[in-house]
């Protein structure tokens, strides 16, 4: 069984459900597109994650696609930790079908920061309701790094290798992987895992992209296969990767076992969420 860790859907932007900003992203990416393309390479489901460039704190497109596609996706919602009830926020998230997650953003230069009061209301309540945190906060870490540590209780997962990735192939960095030994590190908390997504983004080679393979066998070293998540952060990978090339790669390496792959492509996601998709039989 293949999960993807982390996908965007939404609809074209219309006055209907308009955008909050317009991305260099497809000009849609429905539910049925995105069932569609999982589809052709083989993928069984994948976790939803509203796109809060599109929709900011509202999960309600995810919930349309959840209930058009049982069982195919499990649905994590952005929410505000400026919210004075965010922590009803949680309880209700928690009772939602297909919820499977929060999270929580934490860009650097964006307010609020990692010391405001609403990120551990929110955090508390999440292991209160036994809910995984997804956090960005890639270029950031130290921010991360204070919360993981004041909240051991809760579970977290760490967005997108917790590496800056580019958004197209000209704003690569001349060392994608510089935050390689932070990642490392990280790995001795045991409240953490990793979600290896939006990986082949960070190569400066083209398809297959194989000099992804050596920093991510250190990432595996540290974090071990039951504790890193595959995913392909499609759609925000599409100006570098198209959905095709940010799966086959995983799928065709030599470079791990068939065991380390089941891990690493469903079993490690199954695990951190609770939850795997309903395949046809």
């Amino acid at each position: 069984m293949i999960i993807d860790s982390q996908i965007h859907a939404y609809e074209a932007n219309t006055p209907k459900r308009p955008w909050r900003t317009v991305p260099n992203w497809p000009p849609s990416a429905t539910g049925d597109e995105m069932v569609a393309a999982m589809a052709k390479v083989g993928v069984d489901g994948a976790i939803f994650i509203s796109s809060f460039s599109m929709y900011g704190y509202d999960a309600s497109y995810a919930l349309e696609v959840q209930k058009a596609h049982p069982g195919k996706f499990g649905l994590v919602k952005p929410l505000d930790p400026e919210d004075p009830a965010v922590e009803d926020a949680v309880a209700e998230w928690k009772k939602t079908p297909g919820a499977v997650g929060i999270r929580a953003l934490l860009k650097k230069g964006v307010e609020p920061g990692p010391d405001h009061p609403g990120f551990d209301r929110m955090l508390r309540a999440a292991a209160r309701h036994d809910l995984p945190v997804n956090i960005l906060c890639w270029g950031n870490l130290e921010a991360g790094t204070q919360l993981f540590d004041r909240h051991p209780e809760t579970r977290f997962i760490l967005d997108h290798l917790g590496i800056l990735q580019p958004h197209e192939p000209a704003a690569r960095a001349a060392e994608p992987w510089a935050d390689l030994p932070q990642v490392l590190e990280l790995a001795k908390r045991p409240n953490l895992v990793i979600k290896v997504s939006g990986a082949c983004t960070l190569s400066k080679m083209p398809y297959p992209f194989p000099d992804i393979w050596d920093p991510l066998a250190r990432v595996f070293d540290a974090w071990g296969f039951e504790r890193c998540l595959w995913g392909t952060d499609w759609t925000r990978a599409f100006a570098v990767v198209n959905y095709e090339q940010a799966v086959e790669p995983f799928r065709m390496t030599d470079r791990i076992s068939d065991s380390e792959r089941a891990m690493l492509m469903g079993g490690a996601c199954a695990k951190a969420y609770g939850w795997k998709p309903v395949v046809a039989k």
